[in-house]
């Protein structure tokens, strides 16, 4: 057979293409940014806030408003507000409040007006300020930005009132010390309020805190005691070894320490604008929300 010169000869097959071993460059989304704190301060005589980052760094100029006379919710409330739009960020916020709180309620507010009884303050600031809240006791707040977490810690607070509050290893036990029997029939807050510094004067005030400080020596056998709120600069007197004073900018710094203390019920952490909406006029609950059920 003859070979044809003419005949095409079949191109050869290109071997498929090998995927590329080289690997595509992987965006990694970018990290979420560190929450900044509302902190808030709220007293019988000044409501303070601040905005923190997460290391308790004031990101903000310190802010005070004059609480105001008869402070019912809607006036503390309000004043929280104009106080926020002053500082003007926050992605969070903190409260210390001058009364007995669990579970986000009120129970007791000695030293504000009335009807605090029962009013659910974190539900109300979560729909005002439209950020989530936690709220505890003022005392336990400015414990949690100075307490060392190691023994038994006592915190008490010396400004309208007598606040208090006990740490072991940490964990945070509320007190009412300020309504206790103190001496002569007469409680912790008769005797150590702002009321008896400016009826008692200076040097009676420190003789009667003094006495103080040694009765709770006995009876709580603490390995700190830590003392804060206005009047501890009225203290005159040398202090033993285990207290000291600190700075009222503790009750700001305990703000960040709230978002990460156990003790408080992690069921208040999360937020939405329906759940605020549970609050009903005059702050109260309304009924059928589930909340209604949310006692201490």
């Amino acid at each position: 057979m003859k070979n044809d010169k003419n005949a095409k000869v079949a191109a050869p097959k290109s071997a498929p293409a090998k995927p590329s071993s080289a690997k595509h460059p992987t965006t990694k989304p970018p990290a979420a940014k560190p929450p900044i704190t509302l902190a808030v301060d709220i007293g019988g005589t000044g409501i303070k806030a601040a905005a923190l980052d997460q290391t308790g760094k004031m990101v903000s100029e310190r802010q005070k408003i004059k609480t105001p006379k008869n402070a019912t919710p809607k006036k503390v409330i309000a004043t929280i507000a104009k106080l926020a739009k002053m500082i003007g960020e926050g992605d969070r916020a903190s409260a210390g409040f001058p009364g007995v709180v669990k579970d986000g309620l009120v129970y007791t507010a000695a030293n504000l007006g009335k009807g605090w009884k029962n009013y659910p303050l974190e539900a109300a600031l979560k729909k005002t300020l439209r950020m989530p809240v936690r709220i505890a006791n003022d005392a336990d707040v400015q414990g949690l930005g100075c307490v060392s977490g190691h023994g038994d810690e006592l915190v008490i607070t010396l400004g309208t009132g007598f606040g208090s509050v006990l740490f072991v290893d940490g964990h945070r036990i509320h007190l009412e010390l300020g309504h206790h029997p103190f001496r002569n029939g007469k409680t912790y807050e008769d005797e150590l309020g702002i009321k008896a510094l400016d009826k008692k004067g200076k040097r009676k005030w420190n003789k009667h805190l003094r006495e103080a400080i040694d009765e709770l020596a006995r009876t709580f056998n603490f390995d700190r005691l830590y003392i804060g709120g206005g009047n501890a600069a009225e203290i005159d007197f040398k202090l033993p070894p285990n207290v000291k004073i600190i700075s009222n900018t503790d009750g700001l710094l305990g703000g960040i320490k709230l978002w990460q203390d156990h003790t408080h019920d992690q069921a208040h952490e999360s937020w939405s604008p329906n759940a605020a909406d549970s609050v009903g006029r005059g702050g109260r609950v309304v009924e059928g929300t589930g909340l209604e059920n949310r006692q201490g």
